[in-house]
This record gives structure tokens, C-alpha cells and sequence, in this order.
């Protein structure tokens, strides 16, 4: 499993999603943030952010490339109980360090996590987050949903991962999790490959074929090529009627959502124009 090629930090973006009617409760959606402290906590300030009242949901990618990745998850950490997570590769691939297994990169700079006296209480409660979420409707992963998974799969494969990072065998699952094989799903994958398998779509699909068929390589707006296998590559949700709220933020423009609801409000903002004003 690898970052994205660039080097500098992903636009950190809020949506509000759907409340119940009457609610007083906002919650919050925001993209990778990639250890941007100050620009993070500006956007907070900007929409009024109030951790006695609303939740923030957030897609993963909370570390690595920025300024502050120790500050980033320690605010994630005090405030786990109005928070919701989900994990990206950037966060797996800290978990893979401290467990000895990282391939490291040129870009690496969490340092300041693993040298962390706290690193211990913050790691294990990374490692408690899962691969997806699912709120009535509303879905939050890292990267997407393959469309030849229904979100009921998803969900149970997701558990799966989630079961090898609490086992006592969670180091053989980060050091078997690098690579892009195999890159097609079946049902009938087992073992590492098919753990690998799951977590390369929930934390670095951008294109499929309607079957599932992963490009990962490609890392542009458009993919490198057009077909995989004669099959068509597009993003993952141009495959796909939305059925539910979809929340990620692997693109390459930023967090999106794939949602089907008329009454879903989107705020959109830009960190570093917060900053700027």
C-alpha cells in the first residue's frame, strides 16, 4: 500500500450531512487532512465548529505530509467521543511502522507520532478504527465502495480488516498489506491477498470496471488508460445508481459524496483560503 505521489497537502473540506428535522446537532464531514493542524483548526473556527454540540466525521488520511501529524491525531484522540473515523492508507501505513513492517517514503514525516511519548494510547486507538461506517444512510469510507459490492458486503468486509488489526497477528496483516494484487475481486480470495484485496478498495480505489477490476495506479483526473482488461475504467461511483449517501476522499480533487438524498446540504470550504482570510 502507497500514498498519493504528491508531496504537498490535499485541500481539507467540510460537508454537513443529512440531520433529523428539528435537530440542533450538526455533523460535520471533512477530508484527508494530513496532519494540516493549523489549517484544520482554522476551518473549525470558520464554520463555528462547538464540540459541546456537533460531531465531525472525518474520511481518514489524518497524518502524513503536513506540519503537525502529532497534533492532528492527538485532537482526534481528546475528542473520540464526537468524532467518527474511518481509516486511509496514510493512517495504515503509520500503523505499519510502529509495527516494524512500514515500507518508508521519501515523504514519510510522522516522526513526531512514533517519537511521541504518548504514541502508544494514540496508535492503539487508531488501530480501533474501522474501514467504514455506516449511519442509516449514510456510508463514510477512505476511498469508495467497489460497485460489485453491495453496502451490506462492504460492511462485513470491512469487519474482516478490523478483526486482523485487533488480532495478535496484526503485524504478519501490515506486512502482507503493500501491493497492488490481486486486483480484481472474487469472493473466493482468502487469506492476506484477500484482506489486501479489501483494503486497497476502501483506501486507494479512484477507477474500476463494473466489476471490480482495481487501477491502481492511476492517480490523475483521468485514468492512465481507458480499458482494463477490455473493460471500461471510470471512478468507482460513475459504475453505480446511488442508493445511499457515499463519503469519501480519495479523488483527486478533494472529499466528494455520492448521495441520492434531495435534502443532503453540501458546504464545501477551501482550508488554505480560510487561512489566507
Amino acid at each position: 500500500m502507497s500514498g498519493r505521489d504528491d508531496a504537498t497537502p490535499q485541500r481539507v473540506t467540510t460537508q454537513a450531512v443529512p440531520q433529523s428535522v428539528g435537530s440542533i446537532m450538526t455533523t460535520y464531514v471533512i477530508g484527508d487532512i494530513q496532519g494540516c493542524f493549523e489549517p484544520f483548526q482554522a476551518l473549525l473556527n470558520k464554520v463555528g465548529f462547538d464540540p459541546c454540540r456537533d460531531r465531525l466525521w472525518s474520511v481518514g488520511d489524518l497524518i502524513n505530509r503536513g506540519s503537525d501529524n502529532l497534533g492532528t491525531l492527538r485532537w482526534f484522540h481528546e475528542h473520540r467521543n464526537i468524532v467518527q473515523v474511518v481509516l486511509g492508507n496514510h493512517d495504515l501505513h503509520l500503523l505499519a511502522h510502529y509495527h516494524g513492517v512500514g515500507r518508508k517514503s521519501r515523504s514519510d514525516n510522522f516522526e513526531d507520532i512514533l517519537q511521541a511519548p504518548d504514541a502508544e494510547g494514540l496508535i492503539a486507538w487508531l488501530a480501533e478504527q474501522p474501514l467504514m461506517i455506516r449511519e442509516g444512510e449514510a456510508c463514510l469510507v477512505h476511498a469508495g465502495i467497489p460497485p460489485c459490492w453491495s453496502s451490506d458486503e462492504a460492511l462485513g468486509y470491512a469487519n474482516e480488516v478490523s478483526q486482523a488489526l485487533q488480532s495478535e497477528d496484526r503485524a504478519l496483516f501490515f506486512q502482507a498489506m503493500y501491493g497492488n494484487e490481486p486486483c480484481r475481486w472474487s469472493t473466493h480470495l482468502s487469506g492476506w491477498a484477500r484482506l489486501r484485496s479489501i483494503t486497497n478498495y476502501f483506501t486507494r480505489m479512484r477507477y474500476c470496471t463494473a466489476d471490480g477490476g482495481l487501477d491502481l495506479t492511476s492517480k490523475g483526473p483521468e485514468p492512465d488508460r481507458p480499458t482494463l482488461d477490455g473493460q471500461i475504467l471510470k471512478p468507482w461511483f460513475a459504475h453505480i445508481e446511488a442508493k445511499l449517501c457515499v463519503q469519501y476522499g480519495v479523488m483527486p480533487l478533494g472529499a466528494g459524496s455520492l448521495q441520492s438524498a434531495a435534502n443532503v446540504t453540501t458546504r464545501v470550504l477551501d482550508t488554505f483560503d480560510t487561512v489566507a482570510g
